[in-house]
C-alpha cells in the first residue's frame, strides 16, 4: 500500500461510505447502485486488511483528525481489538453485498433499492465508526448514524410486521442511545474529557464515586441494550425475523458485535477490569449470560420458522460473549473477540442460507421445508457446516470459541461456567439437528410447497464462501488467535482470579 495510503486508511474506513451514500441514493437504476456499493465495501475491505496487518507485526495507530493532538482532537486509536472489528464488519458487508444482487429483487421494489443501498452504506458507515473511533461520543454519533438506518433498513421488508418490528427496535434503540448519552455525560461531569485513553488515565486516579459509578451502569445497559443482552434482548427477534432476508444476515453478523465491541471496551479500556471488579457489573454479566445461553437455546428449540429460531440462536451466542466479558481476564477477553469474528461468520452464512430457501420455497416454516435438501444440496451443505459451528465442532470455528472460553472458565476454576457451556452446545444440537433432519431425513410423501427456480449461484456462492471460511478459520487461527493476543497485550489485560457468585462455581 502507498505510504499515503497507508497512513490514511482508517479515517478512510468512514470517509468512503460516508461520501458514497448520497452518490448511491441519486443513481436511478438499482444495479448500479449496487456495483457502487460492492466496489465501496471492497475497498474498505481491502483497507481494513491492511491495518489488521500493520497492528499485529507492529503496534497501535494512532490517528489524529486536522493534526489536533488528544484529549482536544478526536484521535482514531486501532489496535488488533478493533482492526479485527473492522475486517469482520467489512467482510460481512462484502459478502452481504454480493448476495443482495439477487436477493434485494425478490425483497425490494426496484424503484426503493437505491435508497436502500444508501441505508445499507450508512449503517455500515456507523459499525466501521464505532469500531475506529478513540472518542467516546463519537461511538455515540456514530451509534445514532447506524441506528437511524437500521430502523429504516428493517422498515423496507415486505411484510407489514415489519413496520412494528423496526418501531420497537426504534423505541428501545433510542433508549439504549440515551442511557449510552447520560452515561457519556456523567463520565465527562466527572473528568472533562471524552477521550478515551484520557478518561482511563483519569478514571485511574479518581476515587469511586457515585458519580462514576452510574456512568458506568448507564454505559453498559446502553450498549446491552444494543447489543441485545439478556435481558434487553426483547427487540431482536422480531426485528430480525420480519426485516429483509439481506438485512436480517447483515445485522446478525455485525450490528450486536459491534454493540459487544464498544461494551468491551468500555470495560476493559475506560473503566478498566480493576474497576469493574469493585462493582457487581462482572457477577451480573456471567449470571445473565448463563442465563442467556440456556434460555436463547431453549427459546431456538421451541420455534416452528428458521429466522425466529437463528434469531433466539444470536441471544443465546452473546450469552458466551458476556460470559467471556464478565471474568474479567485475557483468555476470557480473547475468547469473546474470537468468538466475535467467527459468529460474524456462521450466523451470516445461516442467515443466507435460509434466504434461499424462503426464495425457492415462499416459506420458512420448518414442517413445509421437509425433504428440500435433495433439491438444494448447495444450501443443506452451508447449513450443516454453520450449524456445526455453532454447536462447536472440532474442526469448525465454534470450536475454537468455545475452547478459548473454557480455559478461560478453567483457569478460574469456574465449573459451573464449563458446565452452562457444554449444556448450550448440547441444546445446539437439538435446534441446528432440527432443520439438518427435516431437510434431509424426513421422508416426504407429497411435497410441502412448489420449489421455484432461482438464480442460485449468485445467491450460493456467498453463503458457500462463509461456511468453508468457517472450516478455515476454526483450523488455521493465526490470524484470530494472534490478532487476540495483540489485543490483550496492547490494552494491558492481565490475567487474574475474579471474584465469582457461588452459584455461578457450584
Amino acid at each position: 500500500m502507498p505510504d499515503l495510503l497507508q497512513h490514511h486508511a482508517s479515517i478512510l474506513l468512514v470517509i468512503v461510505p460516508l461520501l458514497a451514500a448520497p452518490i448511491v441514493a441519486l443513481i436511478p437504476n438499482g444495479r448500479y447502485s449496487w456495483a457502487f456499493t460492492l466496489i465501496v465495501t471492497t475497498v474498505c475491505l481491502y483497507l481494513s486488511l491492511q491495518i489488521l496487518s500493520d497492528v499485529v507485526t507492529e503496534s497501535v495507530i494512532h490517528y489524529e483528525l486536522g493534526g489536533w493532538k488528544p484529549p482536544w482532537g478526536i484521535v482514531y486509536e486501532i489496535d488488533g481489538l478493533n482492526a479485527l472489528m473492522a475486517v469482520m464488519i467489512s467482510l460481512v458487508a462484502v459478502v452481504v453485498s454480493m448476495y443482495a444482487r439477487t436477493s434485494v429483487d425478490f425483497d425490494i421494489p426496484k424503484e426503493k433499492q437505491p435508497l436502500f443501498y444508501s441505508a445499507f452504506l450508512l449503517c455500515f458507515l456507523g459499525l466501521l465508526g464505532m469500531s475506529m473511533t478513540g472518542d467516546i461520543f463519537n461511538v455515540f454519533v456514530f451509534l445514532e448514524i447506524s441506528s437511524l438506518s437500521t430502523y429504516a433498513l428493517i422498515s423496507m421488508g415486505r411484510d407489514r410486521k415489519a413496520l412494528t418490528a423496526a418501531f420497537q427496535y426504534l423505541i428501545l434503540g433510542t433508549i439504549g442511545a440515551t442511557f449510552f448519552l447520560i452515561g457519556i455525560g456523567l463520565a465527562y461531569a466527572a473528568t472533562g474529557t471524552l477521550n478515551m485513553a484520557d478518561l482511563a488515565d483519569k478514571l485511574a486516579l479518581s476515587a469511586h464515586t457515585r458519580t462514576i459509578e452510574t456512568a458506568l451502569g448507564f454505559i453498559l445497559a446502553g450498549m446491552g441494550l444494543k447489543a441485545a443482552m439478556f435481558p434487553l434482548h426483547r427487540w431482536l427477534p422480531r426485528a430480525y425475523s420480519y426485516s429483509p432476508m439481506v438485512v436480517s444476515a447483515f445485522l446478525a453478523g455485525t450490528a450486536t458485535k459491534v454493540a459487544v465491541y464498544v461494551f468491551g471496551r468500555s470495560v476493559y479500556t475506560v473503566f478498566s477490569p480493576d474497576y469493574a471488579l469493585s462493582t457487581i457489573y462482572d457477577e451480573l454479566l456471567i449470571i445473565f449470560g448463563g442465563v442467556a445461553v440456556i434460555y436463547g437455546a431453549w427459546q431456538a428449540i421451541r420455534q416452528t420458522h428458521v429466522k425466529p429460531l437463528l434469531a433466539w440462536s444470536s441471544i443465546s451466542q452473546i450469552g458466551y460473549f458476556m460470559i467471556g466479558y464478565g471474568l474479567l481476564s485475557s483468555t476470557g477477553f480473547m475468547a469473546t473477540m474470537i468468538h466475535m469474528f467467527n459468529h460474524g461468520l456462521m450466523k451470516t452464512a445461516l442467515f443466507l442460507a435460509a434466504g434461499i430457501l424462503l426464495y425457492q420455497t415462499g416459506t420458512l416454516k420448518i414442517d413445509n421445508l421437509a425433504g428440500l435438501a435433495r433439491q438444494s444440496r448447495l444450501v443443506f451443505i452451508v447449513i450443516v457446516i454453520s450449524g456445526l459451528s455453532l454447536i462447536g465442532v472440532p474442526g469448525t470455528v465454534g470450536f475454537i470459541s468455545k475452547w478459548y472460553l473454557v480455559l478461560a472458565a478453567v483457569e478460574l476454576q469456574a465449573w459451573g461456567i464449563v458446565a452452562v457451556i457444554l449444556i448450550g452446545s448440547l441444546m445446539a444440537i437439538v435446534y441446528v439437528w432440527k432443520i439438518v433432519e427435516t431437510l434431509y431425513f424426513q421422508p416426504v410423501d407429497t411435497p410441502q410447497v412448489q420449489v421455484k427456480k432461482i438464480p442460485l449461484w449468485p445467491l450460493a456462492t456467498p453463503a458457500l464462501f462463509l461456511a468453508l471460511s468457517c472450516i478455515y478459520f476454526g483450523i488455521n487461527t493465526t490470524i484470530t488467535v494472534n490478532t487476540a493476543k495483540a489485543a490483550v497485550n496492547s490494552i494491558g489485560i492481565q490475567s487474574g482470579k475474579v471474584s465469582l457468585p457461588g452459584n455461578v462455581h457450584d
